[in-house]
């Protein structure tokens, strides 16, 4: 049996008891992994257990923290509501008012609402790019900012899987004059005590767990592979796989270090719990303002919902920058919930309705790009002890 860390209100035995039966499954489902629940402004649950590595010689620790993809995207967004709310961002002007050079081949009239929306039709970088340009921000920001949209912009949507961080970093760069990571870093992670990192610091490298492929049959490929299967002919595999990630590249030190705003962020479920849980009631804590509850609003109402034109006409439902539920993506019970998984099946949200956040991280990966039933059966555990 695998031991379980951490402590749990008594109202969420539930998701003790979930939790635990992960590790005992048959199927490979995890190998180290955290959950935590933020509630009425507290840690009610905050779990861990298994290993940091494949070998599991390594066990998983308080402050282990791992790489959790696409559940960067909700922290990403954040950082720029944050803007708009303060009036430095005015989401409705053109993004050209801020990135000048953006304005290239016909986009001098995107605006910014549309990088947040996935509706801008830059889901990828047309043009190949070598290799070691997947950490060279400024190539990346120049390709994007010169080249024609793979629609027209507006007029649909589809998962800007990679280039959401630095489409919405950059203009948060512009404007501010910070990194986005660095943004993250002094506005928000340090003054509330998050451990999570847009750029992981040299000190903390040690403690990232190993990442661990998904589990595929002989003769079949995951989703990843799937999709970049036809190299960057198309848009959903250049969204993936311009630049090419090589196997093991997000262990690599170049990966964690680097700020890959879409893809990289590296924390613990307690931290992403606190940060939607301060979202999900009054938008500060401890006198640390992080959003308005007007501006919370905001980023929860619906943009675009359907077909996604990158995601092979999965349907897809997103608010500014925050993924909403929907059959898909069932952040419990209550249609207000928004938040953001991650490839592999990580997953973080905000329940105003029922006044909570909540995360999970892992370290084996498992099929899918929207979370996987681990966090889905613990999310259900958490309502079931909600009564």
């Amino acid at each position: 049996m695998t031991e379980i860390h951490g402590t749990c209100d008594p109202h969420f035995e539930k998701l003790r008891d979930a939790f635990a039966r992960s590790f005992e499954r048959g199927d490979k489902s995890e190998v180290g992994a955290a959950v935590a629940v933020w509630r009425e402004g507290k840690l009610v649950a905050d779990l861990w257990g298994g290993h940091a590595d494949a070998a599991k010689a390594k066990p998983w620790q308080r402050d282990t923290i791992a790489n959790v993809y696409s559940t960067t995207k909700g922290v990403t967004a954040l950082c720029a509501l944050r803007l708009a709310e303060r009036g430095t961002l005015e989401l409705d002007a053109p993004v050209a008012r801020y990135w000048p050079e953006f304005a290239a081949n016909g986009k001098g009239t995107i605006p910014v609402r549309w990088l947040l929306t996935h509706q801008a039709g830059l889901a990828a970088v047309r043009e190949p790019l070598p290799d070691e340009a997947l950490f060279d921000w400024r190539a990346i920001c120049d390709a994007l900012a010169a080249q024609e949209p793979w629609w027209e912009p507006g007029t649909k949507h589809g998962y800007h899987a990679m280039t959401f961080g630095h489409l919405v970093g950059e203009v948060v760069r512009r404007v501010d004059g910070r990194s986005l990571g660095n943004y993250f870093r002094e506005e928000l992670a340090e003054p509330l005590g998050l451990d999570f990192h847009i750029g992981v610091p040299e000190a903390s490298l040690a403690r990232c767990a190993e990442m661990i492929p998904t589990p595929v049959a002989p003769g079949e490929k995951d989703a990843l592979a799937t999709f970049a299967a036809e190299g960057s002919a198309s848009v959903t595999a250049a969204a993936f796989n311009n630049p090419r990630q090589r196997r093991g590249t997000v262990n690599s030190e170049a990966w964690r270090r680097a700020e890959l705003p879409a893809a990289n962020g590296h924390g613990d479920a307690r931290s992403l719990a606190k940060l939607y849980g301060i979202l999900a009631r009054q938008g500060g804590h401890d006198g640390v303002h992080v959003l308005s509850p007007e501006w919370t609003r905001r980023a929860r109402t619906e943009q675009a919902f359907g077909k996604d034109a990158v995601l092979m006409g999965m349907p897809t439902r997103f608010g500014l920058g925050f993924m909403l539920r929907h059959d898909l993506l069932p952040l419990g019970p209550n249609q207000n919930s928004f938040g953001h998984p991650g490839a592999g099946g990580s997953i973080a949200f905000a329940d105003p309705d029922a006044g909570i956040g909540f995360a999970y991280v892992m370290n084996q990966m498992q099929a899918g790009l929207a979370g996987d039933p681990r966090g889905y059966r613990l999310i259900k555990a958490v309502y079931a002890g909600l009564g």
